[in-house]
This record gives structure tokens, sequence and C-alpha cells, in this order.
């Protein structure tokens, strides 16, 4: 027995053994392509719009902290509080309409000072760098200007007021931090809203202030505690810089959970196709294994030699996923401009690189140890004489599939920013694995144990199943995997799809209307049902106030006093929408309790959500104090309901007895749900014209909107669930050719005892057949377990999947998976007999 060899001397075998084109490991390196091309797309993508969100946030914020609040603007007091931190810049945001000749549009309306932008730079179309614009004077975002069809120059009207357009928008540094818009945008000088008459007392405006510190290294987080303990009861609301764009960040950590989710699916459907292609390749290289084994190389030798055969192409792979991955940022990055704060250009994110390098490589290494230690233990002579034999079981290999395995979860869990949740995740890949793998098995036995069928191609069909060295299990696992992948990718998009289409268009009003004045809500309805005769109108009234303190009587929460807020109790966080009504609320349910007269005039009542009941242990008969305008209301929980939050009415979580608020200063809010086929535009040009200070907000518009970022969202799941698709399809093609060779021996046995080519082809239709049943019932239970997952726990949106749909893709998916299995058969029909003798 000679020594043992070098690495060196083992890569120079290695080399000269080694196929410049990897031709017997090109399974392997499509499938890390995949999986690492997806990882390093998915990590770099999201490591930009995080770096831009964290690097840009006083940007963003337009400020080092920003603090807004409903209906007023902010007291002598609270103004010197904020100018003794730094500069300060306020203003005001809430909903109007514009008008320019015969076009009428609703904005979203937002004054500035002479301060803004704190941060950033304010650039127009002509490559102006501006503040606020002059008294008189209006910027227009460029929607704005399309819909009025104005230009510089241009008159337009809003409110009582008219104004001249200034100039086009080109870029608003704090736009992400707005958060979501009812409407194009309109910016004005500070004092335009209230000379327009559009924030009188009760109208639905909102004050924000940014402040600038001084000491730039002023902790936001501690002055937003001294601001909270010293103004307790003023309703404010509170953004750092290091919280720029809440929904953004929310937005961008689903996403990309889901996505990174999908990649390592990806990844352990193409480690199975990496076992499989492995001992595909070991197997046709077993000459070569016997006769290093007779040249007296150890089974150690062996192992080298053919891991760093293995280590090169899976290192190849994963550097073509991670160069392909580089190269589609861009392309990911302009798809989502204008949504998220992302360069288009190429972007370089080494930890992402290293992360998407290393899953890949420690997948190769699970699943390619069974194989290669395998090889190092059979017979020299053995391989000489049984070509078609299998290579022995080597249990050797269980320490290096655990330790990869270990890795893999660690570099998982210390990745993820929901730990919970990727654990889960592996769990339940780990589970399914099991279960395909013990479904394999009973596929095998249950074809052993079932009666010998009469029909000889039905016979020879059966016994394949379970024959030695038998694919079922490689097959059943790539054909699980990838029938799971389409049932997933169908029941996502249209379950999406049934978010857009299917409930909010259904249940939308034409039109929202705020700030309707109290004393001429009688002259809007009378308006409305002479302009269109046959439309549905809602009215309530609309206030905001902050929720101080709940629960019993005499032992009362004070909401300043608690640390965090229970969950699901977001509800107390700032001012929310109040309204009072003496019967209850259509679409909504009491569900403890009971309703007060319509009449009622004794102690104030409120009537609360259920949800929110129950995330702060609420009950019927505690108390509820609001502030509203900063004077407080205290009133008893009369009842519980239960709200249809899809119904896109007047869903509020706090309705009071009438005698609790109609004292306060309020205006009204309306939908109006006109008849079908009616034309919108009149009507809303006399809405504009005899209530200048209302806001209508056409709900068509919002609904695009809403579309169009559901759509992206479904876009990204279509582009995610696509890369576990393909990696199942390149799975199952491997597991196809890594049969072919025992196939081969089995497929010229019978053609010599006499079967034709259309005997043998029925024998593989007929095995394909009974596996991609058996296996379709499976897939669909275990695509649509993970689809609901996805939807309703990870994205949050209704369950509302297009059955179908599904079935549809699951079929066609069947009959995708019976194509390539048969074509890939079609080799074995064409292989001479004697020509195939010869070689065995």
């Amino acid at each position: 027995m000679s020594e043992r060899l070098s690495w060196s001397d083992a890569w120079r075998i290695a080399r000269r053994d080694l196929n410049a084109r990897f031709r017997g490991l090109r399974l392997l390196l499509v499938c890390l392509f995949l999986g690492t091309g997806a990882l390093a797309a998915i990590g770099t993508l999201t490591a930009a719009i995080e770096g831009e969100l964290e690097g840009r946030g006083q940007e963003l914020l337009g400020g080092d902290i920003q603090l807004s609040v409903w209906q007023r603007d902010l007291s002598e007091e609270e103004r010197a509080a904020l100018s003794a931190l730094g500069t300060v810049s306020g203003g005001a945001r809430l909903q109007a309409v514009a008008q320019a000749g015969g076009n009428t549009a609703p904005i979203e309306l937002k004054s500035v000072d002479a301060n803004y932008p704190l941060y950033g730079t304010f650039t127009l179309a002509d490559g102006r760098s501006v503040g606020a614009p002059p008294s008189g004077s209006a910027w227009l975002s460029q929607g704005a200007a399309d819909r009025l069809d104005v230009s510089d120059g241009d008159t337009i009207r809003i409110g009582t007021e008219d104004l001249t357009v200034g100039g086009i928008i080109e870029t608003e540094p704090d736009r992400l931090g707005e958060g979501f818009q009812l409407g194009p945008t309109v910016i004005v000088a500070q004092g335009f809203p209230a000379s327009a008459g559009l924030t009188a007392v009760g109208s639905q405006f909102r004050s924000k202030y940014r402040i600038a510190f001084a000491d730039p290294g002023t902790d936001p987080e501690e002055v937003t505690e001294t601001l909270q303990d010293r103004f307790p009861t003023s309703g404010f609301e509170y953004r750092t810089r290091d919280n720029a764009a809440p929904g953004a960040d929310r937005f961008i950590g689903r996403m990309s959970e889901f996505l990174t989710l999908v990649g390592l699916a990806a990844l352990v459907i193409a480690g199975i196709g990496i076992g499989g292609g492995v001992t595909s390749y070991l197997e046709a290289r077993r000459q070569s294994i016997a006769t290093l084994k007779i040249l007296g190389a150890t089974s150690q030798d062996i192992v080298r030699i053919y891991a760093l055969q293995i280590g090169a192409a899976a290192f190849a792979g994963s550097l073509a996923g991670l160069a392909v991955g580089v190269a589609t940022t861009p392309i990911l990055a302009q798809a989502l401009k204008g949504l998220l704060p992302v360069e288009t250009g190429f972007v370089i994110d080494p930890l992402s690189l290293l992360t998407a390098l290393a899953y890949g490589l420690l997948v190769a290494l699970v699943f390619a140890a069974p194989p290669l230690l395998r090889a190092r233990q059979y017979p020299a002579m053995a391989i000489m004489r049984s070509r078609t034999g299998t290579m022995a079981r080597d249990r050797t290999a269980l320490k290096w599939v655990l330790g990869g395995l270990a890795a893999i979860t660690a570099l998982a869990l210390l990745s993820a920013s929901r730990p919970l949740l990727t654990a889960g995740f592996l769990t339940g890949a780990a589970a399914a694995l099991g279960f395909l793998a013990l479904l394999g098995f009973a596929i095998r036995e249950s074809a052993r144990r079932l009666p010998r069928a009469n029909n000889p191609i039905l016979r020879n069909a059966l016994a394949n199943l379970y024959r030695p060295g038998s694919s079922t299990g490689a097959l059943v696992t790539a054909l699980g995997f990838g029938l799971s992948a389409f049932v997933l990718l169908a029941a996502i998009q249209s379950s999406i799809d049934g978010n857009i289409q299917q409930r909010v268009p259904r249940e939308a009003p034409d039109y929202f209307v705020l700030d309707i004045p109290k004393d001429r809500l009688g002259a809007f309805e009378a308006l409305v049902g002479a302009r269109e005769p046959g439309a549905a109108i809602r009215t309530a009234p609309s206030l905001r106030g902050a929720v101080i303190a709940y629960g019993p009587r005499g032992d009362m929460t004070q909401v300043s006093d608690l640390e965090d807020l229970p969950d699901g109790a977001w509800a107390l966080r700032g001012e929310r929408g109040l309204t009072y009504s003496a019967g209850v609320p259509e679409g909504n349910t009491v569900v403890s309790g009971s309703w007060w007269d319509a009449d009622h005039a004794g102690e104030p009542l409120v009537s609360i959500d259920e949800e929110l009941a129950e995330a702060t242990g609420l009950e019927v008969g505690d108390y509820l104090t609001v502030a509203v305008l900063g004077v407080e209301r205290t009133a008893r929980v009369a009842n519980l309901r239960r709200i249809d939050w899809d119904s896109m009415g007047f869903n509020n979580v706090f309705v009071f007895s009438p005698n609790a608020l109609e004292d306060a200063p309020h205006n009204f809010s309306a939908t109006i749900e006109l008849d079908e086929g009616s034309e919108t535009a009149p009507l809303l040009r006399d809405l504009v014209q005899n209530f200048p200070s209302s806001s209508v907000i056409e709900i068509g518009q919002v609904l695009v909107q809403a579309r169009t970022i559901l759509s992206q969202v479904g876009l990204a799941t279509l582009a995610a669930a696509s890369v576990a698709v393909l990696a199942g399809l390149a799975v199952l093609l491997g597991a196809i050719a890594a049969a072919r060779a025992a196939r081969t021996y089995d497929t010229v046995v019978m053609r010599v005892l006499g079967a034709d080519r259309r005997q043998i082809f029925a024998m593989q239709a007929i095995e394909y057949g009974i596996l991609t049943g058996v296996l379709a019932f499976v897939a669909l239970a275990l695509g649509s377990v993970l689809a609901w997952l996805v939807v309703t726990q990870l994205f949050e949106f209704d369950w509302l999947p297009d059955w179908l749909e599904v079935l549809a893709v699951l079929g066609g998916g069947l009959a995708v998976v019976m194509a390539f299995a048969l074509l890939g058969s079609l080799p074995l029909l064409r292989t001479k007999p004697a020509q195939a003798l010869r070689a065995l």
C-alpha cells in the first residue's frame, strides 16, 4: 500500500481527470448556480436598500426627529420646547382638491416653511434647487400637473384661493418618509391652508414638525422620551431618523425574509439534485476509481481526489451564481425605483455575497458527502466485475451531513431578522424531506407487496419502482418539491390577485369626502341627491383623539406609563379616528354587552373593537379616557364589537354615544357610491365648487396605487418562486439522468428478450404516471399549506386563492413533469442492444 497522497498530488490527478466543461457535474453546477444566484441577488438588493434607509435617515425623514399632531397646530410652549433642540421646520399635511379650468384632481397638500428642507436637496424639473414656494405659488408633482393639465405659469385653485404653478417637482427628499399618499403632491407655503379655509377647527389635517438637532450627538430616543414626559396628553406621534420610513422598513423586511426563505428552499431542492448528480458522476467514474485503487490509491486518496473535483465544480457554480446575482441587482433596483430608496447601479455587498457562497458550499457538502464517502469503500475488483451495481453505504457520512446541517442552521439563524420564522422554515423543510423520503419508501414497499399483475407491461412498470438500484426515492423527492413549488407559486399569485381584484373593488365606494361642515351636512346630501338620485350616501361624525388611560375606574392604566404597547394594541399609539353613533354602524356586530338607546342622555358610553379589548384586557364596564383637542373625556365601555375591516366604510375602533362627543368641534365625513356606469366628473366638480374646504378622495385612484403595489409584490413572488420551480425541474432531470445507466442495462435485457420500443415506453409512462399521480395530492396539500403561511402570516393578506387556477397550474406541472420524464427516457429506446452489451 502506497503512502497517502498529498493534497497537491491529489489535485494534480483530479485536475487531469476533470473535464474543462465539468461534464458529468453540470447538474451540480446548475443547482448551485440557481440557489446562490437567488440568495446573492436578494441579499445584495436588501443590503443596498437598508443601507440607503440607514444612511439617508435624516433626509428621508426630513430631520433628526419628527412629531405630528392631528387637527391643531402647536402651542407656544410646545414650539419653545422644539426650538430649544435646534432648527425647526413645520407645516401641515391634508387631503384637498385642486381645480384648473375644467379639470379637477384630489391631491395631497403639503405646506412647508422657510426652513424646508432641513436635510437633502429639493429640486425642480428645470434644475433649480428650492425650498418653500413663494406666497401665491405652488410646486406640483408631475402626477398633479398631468391630471390638471397645467404647466409652469398656469393657475390652479385649491380651497378658496388661486395659486400659480411655480414649477414641477423633480426630487422631494422626504417623499418616502411621508408614507402612502391618496393623491399626487402639491407643495405650498406654510400659511396657505389656513388662508384657503382648509384648517378650520374640526378639519382633518395633520401638523408636522421636524427638528435638526443643534448638537449632532443628541440621542433622538432620549429626546422623544423627554417630550413624552413633558407633554403626555398632547397626542403627539414621534418618529426618529433611525425609523424614517417604517412602512418601507416593514415591507423590505417581509419581502427579504420571504425571498431569502425561497432562496434557501431552492438550495434545499438543489441539494437533492447535487446528491443525485454526484452519485451519477461517481458511478460513471467507477473504472477510474477501480484503476486508482489497483494502482495503490487508498480510500482517503479517492475521497481527496473526487472531493477536489466536486469542490471545484461547486465553487465554480457558486461563483457564477454570485456574478449573476450581482448583475441582476440593477434590474431589480430599476423595477423598484420610485417605490424604495435604492441606487440602480451595481451594488456589491461583501457580507451578502459571502453568506450566499457559504450557503452554496455547505449545501454541496451536505448532499455530496454521502455518495463521495460511499465511493471509497467499494472494493476495486467488485467495481470491475459489477459495473451496474451500486456503491456501498457508508455510515461515517452521517457526521459530515449533521455537521453541515448544523452549520447551515447556525448561519440561517444568525443572519435572520426573525429567527423563529427561519427556524420554523428549516424545521418544515427537514420535515418535508423526511416525509417525502418515507413516502418514497412507502411507494416502493406498496409496489413490492401488490399482487403480481397479469399484464407484463404493468408488472414490469411496478417492478421498476422497487427493483435494486431503483431511483424511486430520488424521483419522489424531486417530484414532490417541484410540484409543491408549482402549487405554492399558483396559490400565492392567485391569492394576491384575489386581494387586488375580488375583495376591494367590490366593496369600495366611489368617493370619500372629508371635512363636510356640520351645519352644511343637509346641503351636501341635497347636492349629491340632485346630481345623482341613485347614489348611496353614508355619513359619520369625524374626530381625532388619543387614548390617555383605560381600565377599571380607580385603577386605570396610563398609556404614557407603558414602556411597550401590548401586542395588537396599535390603537393606543398616537391619535386615532373617533366617531359617535346612535345605532350600531353598518358592518359591525356587537359581541359583548349591549348598544345604548338612540336618545341616550346618561353616562357617556363607548364601544370598542373586540381585538383591541383582547389585547388590552378591557372588559364591558371598564373606562376609557381620550384627549380630543386637548380636552379629556371619559366614557364607560358599554359593549365590544366585531368589525368587518374589508367593508371599506367607516370602521372606527372607538364609537361613542352621541352625548359623549357631539359638543366637540368637528366635521362630518361621507362615502358616496354611485350607480354603475355613472359619470363621476360632474359630481366631483359640483362638490369642489360648493364645498371648497372639503376634501374629495377618488377611491379609483387609491385602488390603482394599491393594485400597483400588490402587483409588485406578486411579481417579486412570481420571480422568486420561479427559482424554486427551476431548481425542481433541474433536480427532476438530474434524477432521470442518474437512473439512466441502470435503466440502460434493464432496457437492453428486455429488448433481447423480445420487448419492443412501444412496450418499454409504456412501462416508463406507467411508472412515472403512478409517481406523479400520488405526488399530485401530496404537492397540493404541502404547497397550499406553505402558500397559506406566506400569504397570511408573512404578507398579512387575506387567503383568497383561485383553486381552479391552482389546480390548472398543478395539472400543467404534472404535464411538464411527464413530458420531461418521457423525453428523458427516449435515449434508452434508441440504445442498440449489441452495442450496449459490449460496453457493459
